[in-house]
């Protein structure tokens, strides 16, 4: 079996405030989201897979079920019995922007691959999807073997690699350490889907036009380079030819909408759209996210 999407990477139990003054459980983390994402876009149970490791505790298992009713393949899925599933508060302000607070130090998911067989155990898989927070919360000798099998499976043709780089400067060891990384899966990715404002701190580039440039200089399978409620950029199309982009008439929470933005656009590719359809459906998308609370919407609200 070949799954249409392979995501890998670290989903935890998210704990939001609701308006009664509740707490509330869900699951979330940008690969997963992603992954949700993805497969309600093309609706088709078990085409999407996720690759993390949890541990047995309650939200552990919370989290398989609750992976396993959005129709993902949870069979990549490991689990640890030292360690538990990775935790986070989130609350936002007026203008549905969010600040975080996390329990993820040791997280099962960053046990991941220092078994070097599971990297090459990666099951068949038409695209296989990461983050930057997918490399950062790895060991470095595990991030490396990772990075090394995603090159051989692109170089081989057995999978197209996509990637956004999501920088978050306190999960790296240093800067260094992250621009080095990161420079080296835009070499190895055959899909681009990073946000300009992250590119723009990780390589401390004073431009847009910056960003888009280096991003002009490799030839990509696909690429969008994303710009919040502006909407995206591709270097496939000329200025005057990228569509218009509706903005979110409500934002209330802008929790996921880059990973949102990412699943609906691959789920696109996936099914033969070209570069502006999937970029419309990836902006589509996370218009509709903003104006919700959570990085997972209900399914009423697609």
């Amino acid at each position: 079996m070949e799954f249409s999407l392979l995501a890998i990477g670290e989903v935890m139990a998210e704990i939001r405030k609701g308006t009664s003054g509740d707490f509330k459980v869900g699951f979330a983390g940008d690969t997963y989201n992603t992954a949700v994402y993805c497969a309600r876009a093309l609706n088709q149970p078990g085409s999407v897979a996720y690759k993390t490791s949890i541990g047995r505790d309650p939200l552990s298992a919370g989290c398989i079920d609750a992976a396993r009713s959005e129709g993902i393949d949870t069979n990549q899925i490991s689990t640890n019995p030292e360690r538990n599933i990775g935790v986070y508060a989130v609350s936002t302000d007026a203008s549905g922007e969010r600040s975080f607070s996390y329990w993820r130090a040791s997280s099962a998911a960053r046990g991941m691959f220092t078994d070097h067989d599971d990297v090459r155990a990666l099951p068949n898989s038409r695209i296989v999807y990461l983050s930057g927070i997918t490399l950062a919360i790895l060991q470095p000798a595990s991030r490396q073997a990772l990075m090394n099998e995603l090159r051989i499976l692109s170089e081989s043709g057995q999978s197209l690699i996509a990637f956004d780089s999501n920088y978050r400067a306190q999960l790296w060891e240093s800067t260094d350490a992250a621009q080095t990384c990161l420079s080296e899966m835009w070499d190895i990715a055959d899909i681009a889907l990073p946000s300009i404002d992250d590119e723009m701190a990780l390589f401390n580039e004073t431009s847009e036009d910056a960003v888009i440039s280096r991003f002009n200089e490799k030839t990509w399978e696909a690429c969008a380079i994303k710009r919040g409620a502006r909407g995206p950029v591709s270097p496939f199309l000329e200025p005057h030819a990228h569509p218009k982009f509706k903005t979110a008439e409500i934002v209330i929470d802008t929790t996921a909408a880059g990973d949102g933005f990412n699943g609906a656009y691959l789920a696109a590719y996936i099914q033969g759209q070209n570069e502006t359809e999937c970029m419309l459906s990836g902006h589509e998308l996370a218009s509709r996210i903003v104006s919700a609370p959570g990085a997972i919407v209900s399914q009423s609200r697609r």
